[in-house]
Formats: structure tokens, C-alpha cells, sequence
């Protein structure tokens, strides 16, 4: 499984920007897909998930500003994210994970940055 990320850059904060992420199979054959951050010194950390058949889930710091969405046509996993602010400021990943016989498989993207100057 292939993910390819794209759509980071430098932003003034209160401004907008759209992360897309490209997925190599089909959403079906997921679990779980979204988006996680890291910003230097920090751990990494959830964004936005959307569990295949179930619920979309936020981290309490992005909720009412950033939206997740997936494209089925397309393969795509979107980040729409509004109002950013300077600790928006990370790299962003793109990630998914698929149930198997063995227990849970992790699939990652190569990462992007996200700049909000203050």
C-alpha cells in the first residue's frame, strides 16, 4: 500500500490550506485512514481519522476548523484545514491501517509541511 501526500506549504495564520493524499487500493481494503501531525521535539499525533464504516474522529485541538473527507473515486483522503494557527506548524502525514490474519498492518506517507507564521 502506497500513500503520497501533497498540498503543504507556508500560510499567515487565519488563512486555509488542503491536504490531499493519494492511496495506492481501495478504501474498502482499509480500516482506518487519515491524517496525523509532528511538530519538532513533539510526538506525533492524531489529526483526523475516518474509520471505514464507521465514525470520523478529531484531535480536540483541530475540532471546528479542519475537515477530513475521502474521495472513493478518486482514492483520495482530503485535509481541509481553516483558521490555522502558528501550533497548527508540523509536518503532516497521511496514514491507514488494514486488519489482517496477523493483527493490524500501519501504511504511511512520505510526510508534508505545513508553516503558519503568526
Amino acid at each position: 500500500v502506497q500513500l503520497q501526500a501533497s498540498g503543504g506549504g507556508l500560510v499567515q495564520a487565519g488563512g486555509s490550506l488542503r491536504l490531499s493524499c493519494a492511496v495506492s487500493i481501495s478504501f474498502h481494503s482499509l480500516n482506518r485512514m487519515g491524517w496525523y501531525r509532528q511538530a519538532p521535539g513533539k510526538q506525533r499525533e492524531l489529526v483526523a481519522v475516518i474509520t471505514d464504516g464507521g465514525p470520523t474522529n478529531y484531535g480536540d485541538s483541530v475540532k471546528g476548523r479542519f475537515t477530513v473527507s475521502r474521495d472513493d473515486r478518486k482514492n483520495t483522503i482530503n485535509l481541509q484545514m481553516n483558521s490555522l494557527k502558528p501550533e497548527d506548524t508540523a509536518v503532516y502525514y497521511c496514514g491507514a491501517d488494514q486488519l489482517t490474519a496477523w493483527g493490524t498492518r500501519d501504511y504511511w506517507g512520505q510526510g508534508t509541511q505545513v508553516t503558519v507564521r503568526g
